[in-house]
């Protein structure tokens, strides 16, 4: 008898034990499926940067009918990649989504035409379509218009916004004259499609001043004001951008890191992954504050917010790494 409540007893130690030291669980929600744009979050699970912080993280991939807002607002995630535009669109109406993190530095969206078409400078932009993805990506496309002073209702003075297919199909098809790409992603599908540099006219958002924050981290508001759940947060930026050091220091190994996690074709993750690293610069996640003031004040410029927002980032998670 004494033996069993023996082996009891150390039994119940030993769970208790375990559960002190249990990993803080954490789900992070993609803005897009598996690819090198999220190499630094897979790189930290697979060489265990999650695990030494304590954390077992959770990756979701995104795609095309999800929206990383609406899945944190139902409870879905515990943080986000989101686009800021997106963030703050959601955050006027009712999502207390806050920037706790900014790992891209510069914006990679483009908008490239074929250099034998009618569209060589923004000047000839009047009359012709344009294609933009949506779901919150084409805000920095309409705050580019709006600078420009062309109504995007179509017509002679103003241009027609063609919602266009995740993929280049719209320029090869000729649906439109321009489409938009990312530096790290469908620029490099037009190339391989059999277009070289020279056969593109290109307008990057960056190099034009009009670029709007891309790829941060988001969580929710009421969440962040429980210590225990900021201080993991806090485990999770810092783990993570262990993750993107390692990644851009190491891009052949990434990129097949994210083809075990779902990625499509190494030589193009190998690519995206040097063209992101260009995006992140020096790892250190912190947002810069003009950048913040340029992206909400492009979205009230165009009435997608309609007041300045308010506690829409924070450093503090950044500060604490």
């Amino acid at each position: 008898m004494k033996k069993t409540i023996g082996l009891t007893l150390a039994l119940a130690m030993t769970l208790m034990a375990g559960a002190a030291h249990a990993a803080d669980k954490v789900t992070l929600q993609l803005k897009w499926v598996a690819q090198a744009q999220f190499a630094g979050y897979f790189v930290a699970k697979d060489k265990g940067f999650y695990e030494e912080a304590g954390l077992d993280v959770e990756i979701k991939p995104g795609g095309p009918d999800i929206a990383p807002e609406q899945v944190i607002a139902g409870g879905g995630a515990d943080v986000i990649v989101n686009w800021m535009g997106g963030a703050l669109s959601a955050r006027e109406k009712g999502v207390g989504l806050v920037n706790i993190a900014q790992p891209y530095k510069k914006a990679g969206m483009q908008l490239v035409c074929p250099a034998d078409g009618p569209i060589k400078t923004e000047a000839d932009f009047k009359g012709h379509t344009l294609g933009v993805w949506f779901f919150g990506n084409e805000y920095p496309f309409y705050a580019w218009m709006n600078k420009l002073g062309l109504s995007t209702e179509g017509g002679p003075d103003g241009v027609t916004v063609l919602k266009q297919s995740f993929d280049v199909q719209p320029l090869i098809q000729k649906q439109a004259d321009c489409i938009s790409v990312m530096t790290y992603n469908e620029y490099w599908q037009l190339i391989d499609a059999g277009y070289k540099p020279e056969d593109l006219i290109v307008f990057n958002y960056s190099e034009m001043g009009n670029d709007l924050l891309e790829d941060g981290l988001y969580a929710m508001e009421d969440k962040l004001a429980d210590p225990a759940f900021a201080e993991k947060m806090v485990k999770f930026v810092k783990a993570s951008m262990k993750g993107w050091e390692y990644a851009i220091a190491n891009p052949d190994e990434a990129a097949s890191i994210v083809m075990d996690n779902g990625g499509q074709d190494e030589n193009h993750q190998k690519r995206m992954m040097g063209e992101v690293a260009k995006l992140i610069g020096e790892p250190d996640a912190k947002l810069i504050p003009e950048a913040y003031e340029r992206t909400a004040q492009a979205l009230l410029d165009q009435k997608i917010i309609t007041k300045q927002p308010e506690g829409a980032w924070t450093s503090a998670i950044t500060d604490a790494m």
